[in-house]
């Protein structure tokens, strides 16, 4: 689920540039092109997953799905035949975006057409309802199926927030490294600086209003079904990872990030960024997790090496991956018509 948020986050942020026309993010957008190839790891990762649904999902125990009847409901969606078909469907949209927006980018290096960033724009335009839709379908299948009875009408939007910070924040955090190696220095200014941290303090904002209002209407609706995954999450050795989340992915960004001068400073930026997306990370064990840990006699979280070694394992994804595709392509997109433009953005 890590690997697919940032893909899938900068997928969404290639779309976004092209829909508002944005001048200053121009010169980034290779790297942001480049980041979400990893899009293309997302299906070899998740084969173990596929190859032992039965041990992943417990809705697949005909013995649970007719232990309860608002889980039986929901046979026609939840069964194995239709969850590999969407998530495969999932997978080709992806692949498909991805080739019509990056490729016309790429063949612009070499023919400077205007009338390609068009062609991108309506593309984009086409693709982010379709992506509303692809990450609510991941959301539900990989993350709310988890507890086959419960549901949340805006999980699918909770998942998007964090997936588009954790997105910004591989994006800042390479830029930044790259323009101190000299590959981007003469590139970034402190008006880009500034922009990088004002999106990534948005979309902290985002996440937790998004995170509020889920919590509230379910804590003031008071219905059983839905009130259940905050109670497993609010005891047994929960609480302390819940009051962690509140401080680690929203408290501490936001006062990190809440000035000016915290939003242009590149060291500081670097800094958050990692903290941004160790957060994600964060947030992800607190959803899936307690699903797992209430089967044991511990309902408690638990830290052993593989909790540490997945984000290594997803920080080699990206690395792999970018060096792999940054080796064979331009790392900005100088074929652009706004390309100059963006490298003398001014706020």
């Amino acid at each position: 689920m890590m690997v697919f948020s940032v893909g899938f986050g900068s997928l969404f942020l290639i779309a976004l540039e092209h829909i508002v026309g944005a001048d200053w993010s121009v010169p980034f957008r290779r790297l942001t092109e480049i980041i979400a190839a990893v899009l293309f790891a997302t299906p070899l990762i998740a084969l173990p997953l596929f190859l032992n649904l039965n041990e992943v999902f417990s809705w697949l125990n005909p013995v649970v799905m007719d232990s309860d009847k608002y889980i039986k409901n929901k046979s026609p969606y939840l069964n194995e035949s239709f969850f590999v078909i969407r998530n495969i469907v999932v997978f080709l949209f992806m692949f498909l975006f991805y080739f019509l927006l990056v490729g016309r980018s790429l063949k612009q290096d070499k023919t400077g057409k205007a009338d390609t960033k068009k062609w991108s724009t309506k593309i984009s335009a086409i693709f982010l309802p379709i992506f509303a839709i692809l990450i609510t379908v991941v959301a539900m299948d990989w993350l709310m199926s988890l507890e086959p009875k419960w549901f949340s009408t805006i999980f699918g939007v909770y998942y998007f927030a964090g997936s588009v910070l954790a997105a910004l924040a591989v994006l800042t955090f390479i830029a930044i490294t790259l323009a101190e190696n000299g590959y981007l220095s003469k590139y970034l200014t402190e008006d880009h600086y500034y922009n990088f941290g004002a999106l990534m303090f948005a979309f902290t904002n985002f996440w937790a209003y998004i995170a509020f209002s889920q919590f509230m209407l379910i804590w003031y609706a008071n219905i059983p079904d839905e009130t259940m995954w905050y109670m497993q999450r609010g005891g047994e050795g929960w609480m302390t990872v819940s009051l962690g989340l509140i401080f680690i992915r929203f408290l501490f960004p936001y006062l990190a990030l809440v000035t000016r001068p915290s939003k242009s400073n590149p060291f500081r930026l670097k800094i958050i960024a990692v903290w941004v997306f160790i957060a994600h990370y964060y947030d992800l064990y607190w959803v899936i997790m307690p699903e797992y840990t209430k089967k044991t006699e511990l309902h408690a979280p638990v830290y052993s090496w593989f909790e540490f070694t997945v984000p290594i394992l997803v920080l080699g994804v990206l690395i792999v991956v970018f060096s792999l595709v940054a080796g064979k392509k331009n790392l900005m997109p100088i074929g652009d018509p706004k390309f100059r433009k963006g490298m003398e953005f001014h706020l």
